[in-house]
């Protein structure tokens, strides 16, 4: 019946519907016509269930809908059919060249690691250096696909790399720094409990002032340690509190000089300034600024710390001395951990090697910009640049 039947269960059931209506004294005429309507709509419900379809073809990953997905990923992506380059996203082409494109993968790629990546097949990972760089370090991840297709995944690790080298000389960096006020100290610590019996008076005061002395230097350099620590924690919140910045920069300015050298420091303020800052961290980088020309200024020459308007956005903090200056090799690492031009002498004058990085920090958490010139037999001179604080009219 075209493709239809009527239900046996149906059809029994509208039987004894119909009887029911006969015993009922329901007139026949009646029932024959519920019979029928009931039987017909029995065939009209009862159409065969559509055939399964053929299971259709998956296009969602055909090859224009997969370059599409993938070309503005921030990671470089290749997809390969029989080892033969058929997309390369935006960031892959930067890496690699636009004509990797229909070249071999390996040919693309080069290097052994990944070569021998590839020709294992299947899936897998490697890791590979040089890739577009000498010292870049990339890891390559190959998945497989149907129909000889595979998705190559190239993700940078260059900078995590950096970061743990980084870690590493900090902490090798730091316990040689401790190390050495601690050798010292317990060196002479030791002598004086098995000599003391014999040791001159002037001799144990000297013994003792060293200790002191290297004391004081493993103080100041835990201290550096923990105020860089919480600098760099606190690095991405922008500070909101308004603070007078020619306040500030006077008072530290003056501590950073000391009672001793304050005849050698000149400041000068063209006006008051405003800053969103913390000024804890703002004092510090004075004071770091102010102690490190007197450091490392000639004994004779004056300091100068000027406050002056940069345009009309920002403000701009001078701090020059005169001294032998700095050879300009040395300007691009002065705001590295532990870096010093003359370690014997940074040490001698109390120095930790940690005051311009954490110059640096105190910059960068302010949204400013630190600047370092010098000329050798002139001196220094360290500018820092401020945005200043909006004020409503």
């Amino acid at each position: 019946m075209l493709g239809r039947y009527l239900p046996l269960p149906g059809v029994i059931l509208a039987l004894v519907g119909c009887a029911t209506l006969l015993v009922s004294g329901v007139d026949v005429m009646v029932v024959v016509a519920v019979l029928l309507l009931w039987c017909g709509s029995l065939w009209l419900v009862g159409a065969q269930p559509p055939p399964p379809q053929p299971k259709a073809k998956n296009t969602a990953f055909s090859r224009d809908t997969m370059g599409e997905m993938i070309e503005h990923s921030e990671t470089p992506i290749l997809v390969t059919e029989r080892d033969r380059v058929v997309i390369a996203n935006l960031m892959a082409r930067k890496l690699l060249g636009a004509h990797a494109v229909g070249q071999d993968v390996r040919m693309a790629l080069r290097q052994p690691e990944a070569v021998s990546l590839l020709d294992s097949g299947g899936d897998g990972s490697a890791i590979v250096r040089g890739l577009s760089r000498r010292r870049d370090i990339w890891r390559i991840n190959r998945k497989e696909l149907d129909n000889d297709v595979a998705v190559i995944e190239l993700v940078n690790k260059t900078a995590e790399s950096d970061i743990s080298r980084a870690h590493t000389d900090f902490v090798a960096n730091a316990s040689h720094e401790l190390r050495t006020p601690l050798a010292s100290i317990i060196g002479y610590v030791e002598t004086l409990r098995e000599d003391v019996g014999n040791l001159e008076p002037k001799v144990g005061e000297k013994f003792l002032g060293t200790i002191h002395r290297e004391a004081q230097r493993l103080e100041a350099l835990v201290s550096d340690l923990m105020s860089l620590s919480r600098i760099e924690a606190e690095k991405h919140e922008l500070p909101n509190d308004e603070v007078n910045l020619s306040a500030i920069v006077e008072s530290a300015a003056r501590d950073g000089a000391g009672t001793d050298r304050i005849s050698r420091l000149d400041f000068e303020a063209s006006d008051t300034f405003l800053v969103c800052g913390d000024a804890q961290q703002l004092e510090q980088l004075v004071r770091n600024l102010v102690d490190n020309a007197f450091k490392y200024g000639r004994s004779d020459e004056t300091v100068t710390v000027r406050l002056h308007p940069k345009g009309r956005a920002r403000v701009r903090l001078t701090v020059s001395d005169r001294g032998d200056g700095i050879a300009p090799e040395h300007i691009p690492q002065l705001t590295r951990r532990f870096f010093r031009t003359d370690p014997g002498r940074s040490r001698a004058s109390g120095g930790t090697g940690l005051g311009l990085a954490i110059v640096k920090h105190i910059v960068e958490r302010h949204r400013g910009r630190l600047d370092i010139s010098s000329k050798l037999g002139e001196g220094t001179r360290v500018e820092v640049l401020l945005p200043l604080a909006k004020t409503e009219n």
